[in-house]
């Protein structure tokens, strides 16, 4: 796909706070290298739309409305465009949002409804890829349908629209206020025209978010006349409201109309307070260009010298997802909408976030936030203890101030034990780590939000796993997953409680680490579900998948068995020793691909033997290598993975990007190396993949890494030298990084063996 290299304007703005900070490096137009198309087709579910660097706003076309290729409301392999939401997740495994379509016409305006099990609206517009364009916070498209020549760009609160029509007399917009991505229940629809160029309104929806309450304010830039069209459909017994906004004017050859339009979680006045000072004008040239500025500055914090394009439009692109989410949640004038459902107001220079898809993200996103950007890393922090005092814990997977319950663990304690030993602790550290423990102990009370939900945000397993020793796996679901990332989660907390003098805690919860061994089958190796009379489950099979249904999460025995980043060691002991372990390890790797299973969980995806690289779990299995005196496996296992799972193509990524996850995994490895335990400032190193990074630090420091002797098949390091000194393992520290320098890594095509 061919990207334009563009001349980049300046912005000093709060959207991208610290995360953006200007860099005092050669300017180069790190935004040319992006394809925000990757990731688009397969199963990446990302979005190509005008979104800012943690952006509230994200403006783009929507394609389809169900299944799960529909999560971020567009899919690649689609030929009609419904329109142009402003709200959405790009690269989740769940869908929510789609919030308030806007779709310009020409002619005939057709609101008819079509059945749910229709992908398209009756007002839809064909396109072709040919008349399409994407870059960081703008896109483009031509409407063949109408003749319509779309474009968007956005701040961080508020989206610019320019529309190029033909010549007509039955020009106008569709605003669908029923819109919305995964047949969504719409709980409550209201819209109005302040005047013949403004319009606002109000939506409440119910889906992953469970009450979800979105405003906007919209200005036109050209007068039209109005009708509202409101109805009630029956379909499957159940009653569908519809409510859209009909916008009529005429329009002379090649004229642009334009529209301001901005969201607030909390009322109309917020959503129209953000756009007057997020764009006080219509002048849309201008807002692309900052939208581009702050883009090169994020993306500029690091940079890799290569000849290869593809690779290095993957790098940045990479770099682009991992800046995509959590997303800004705090209108200009510090009010935001809390967990618990009310207004609360925060100082305006440190806002707070949503969309934390923390399963996922604890295991590179968050650590690579450590090294690029420990600032905005630390606002996420106190963004979580906001949402864990308003709510009464800590969320798992907040969506739009809303518990979803999705997902396992309490990994906030990771984010937080990460930041905290890296010397990151710009927040309230006794408050967090009461939050740890509350959240790591069964408590039901004072959790916000509807009776079902509770058990999902807290489940019966947290008492299971402390009250037993172990989660019986005919008591509780994903009993074995549950209990692995307790184990490594609660000993996150131990290395709190031991940094804060606190020695009863750190003992007990330390204790709790240890739990893993339980779930081990020696005779077997692996990890299996232990029910309530101790016995093991049977029968077992360790491809066997049943998605959310079983004793693992999203994945089988194969994977599960090494989530012990915690204690690598003990898991070597369990196998038997080094021999015995890199044997399993190996195994992993090679044996058959197949699932068995009449639901085997889609997200088992990007399979190397049963190492599934499109899921999170396996994602530090390669440099476990490491661990065990076998460095060259990781080096050529790394490569391969770098190779074979991302490409600059739509189909791209071998599973959901989760929110920058799958992208962050591939930074890092790219430059060079891995952190397996986040918790631990330890990074193990595997198969650089570019001549030489150099990464930009806070502070106006670099650490660089030069590659000699790199090529496609050199891919088995040699030596390395840090800073001067022969490195003898294949680790190095975070302060080791954080203090700038040289890594020098030389390069071969063989294993180095002893």
């Amino acid at each position: 796909m061919k990207l334009n290299i563009l001349v980049s304007g300046c912005l000093a703005g709060l959207l991208c706070l610290s995360a953006c900070s200007p860099q005092t490096t050669e300017l180069k137009e790190y935004t040319g290298y992006v394809n925000p198309f990757i990731g688009t087709g397969g199963h990446g579910h990302t979005h190509p739309g005008a979104m800012l660097p943690h952006g509230m706003i994200q403006p783009g076309p929507d394609t389809r409305i169900d299944g799960w290729d529909s999560c971020s409301g567009y899919y690649y392999e689609d030929s009609t465009i419904n329109g142009f939401a402003h709200t959405r997740l790009s690269g989740t495994g769940c869908a929510d949002f789609g919030d308030f379509l806007l779709m310009p016409t020409v002619g005939e305006q057709k609101v008819e409804y079509l059945g749910k099990e229709s992908q398209k609206r009756p007002f839809a517009s064909a396109f072709s890829h040919r008349n399409e364009y994407a870059e960081p916070g703008y896109y483009s498209v031509f409407l063949d349908t109408y003749g319509v020549k779309a474009e968007l760009t956005a701040t961080g609160r508020a989206a610019m629209h320019r529309y190029t029509f033909p010549e007509s007399n039955e020009s106008g917009f569709i605003l669908d206020m029923d819109y919305n991505i995964q047949q969504q229940i719409n709980q409550a629809m209201a819209v109005e025209a302040v005047n013949d160029t403004v319009l606002r309104g109000y939506k409440r929806s119910a889906y992953w978010a469970w009450q979800q309450d979105l405003y906007f304010y919209a200005v036109f830039s050209k007068p039209f006349t109005h009708t509202l069209y409101t109805d009630t459909v029956i379909e499957g017994g159940k009653q569908i409201p519809v409510c859209k906004m009909l916008l009529h004017f005429d329009t002379a050859k090649d004229e642009q109309v334009m529209v301001r339009f901005s969201i607030s979680s909390v009322d109309s006045e917020g959503a129209r307070q953000n756009l007057l000072a997020e764009l006080p004008d219509w002048n849309f040239d201008k807002v692309r260009a900052d939208a581009r500025s702050i883009w090169n500055d994020c993306l500029s914090k690091i940079d890799v010298k290569t000849e290869d394009p593809d690779q290095r439009a993957i790098f940045y692109t990479s770099m682009y997802h991992a800046f995509l989410s959590p997303n800004l949640f705090t209108d200009v004038d510090g009010r935001y909408l809390g967990m618990d459902l009310k207004v609360h107001t925060t100082d305006k220079e440190d806002p707070v976030y949503t969309t934390f898809s923390i399963w996922d993200t604890f295991r590179a996103l968050h650590p690579l936030l450590t090294i690029i950007d420990p600032q905005t890393n630390e606002s996420y922090i106190r963004s979580l203890l906001k949402k864990q005092r308003e709510g009464g814990v800590f969320p798992k997977w907040d969506c739009a101030a809303n518990y979803t319950g999705t997902m396992i663990g309490y990994h906030a304690a990771s984010i937080i034990t990460d930041a905290y030993v890296k010397g990151y602790r710009d927040f309230d550290v006794q408050e967090a780590y009461k939050a740890c423990l509350r959240v790591a102990e069964y408590d039901t009370t004072g959790i916000v939000g509807p009776k079902w939900l509770v058990p999902f945000v807290m489940p019966r397993a947290r008492y299971y796993k402390d009250a037993m020793g172990y989660i019986p796996c005919d008591f509780e679901n994903e009993s074995v997953a549950k209990a692995l990332e307790y184990a490594y989660d609660d000993w996150c907390i131990s290395v709190l409680a031991d940094s804060l003098g606190d020695m009863e805690t750190k003992d007990k919860y330390a204790r709790f680490a240890g739990a893993y061994k339980s779930y081990f089958d020696s005779e077997t190796r692996f990890m299996r579900g232990l029910d309530s009379k101790g016995k093991w489950r049977t029968p077992f099979n360790p491809r066997s998948s049943t998605h959310r249904n079983d004793d693992y999460c999203e994945g089988t025995a194969w994977q599960w068995t090494w989530f012990v980043p915690h204690d690598v060691p003990g898991l070597v002991g369990l196998m038997g020793g080094e021999d015995a372990f890199v044997g399993k390890l190996d195994s992993l790797f090679a044996v058959s691909s197949e699932l068995e299973g009449e639901t085997a969980s889609a997200d088992i995806s990007g399979l190397i033997g049963q190492y599934a690289h499109g899921n999170e779990p396996s994602h530090h299995i390669i440099h476990l290598y490491n661990y065990v005196n076998r460095p060259w496996r990781t080096q050529e296992l790394v490569d391969s993975v770098l190779h074979s799972q991302y490409r600059n193509a739509p189909d791209g990524l071998s599973g959901n990007e989760d929110c920058g996850q799958m992208s962050a995994w591939y930074i890092l490895n790219a430059m060079g190396f891995y952190q397996v335990c986040p918790g631990k400032p330890v990074y193990s190193i595997g198969r650089p993949l570019f001549e030489e990074v150099t990464i930009h630090l806070p502070g106006q420091k670099e650490f660089v890494i030069r590659t000699k002797n790199n090529s496609k098949e050199n891919k088995y390091v040699q030596s390395i030298v840090l800073n001067g000194k022969p490195l003898e393992q294949p680790f190095f520290t975070h302060s080791d990084l954080t203090a700038g320098g040289v890594m020098e890594i030389s390069m071969g095509a063989e294993p180095l063996k002893p």
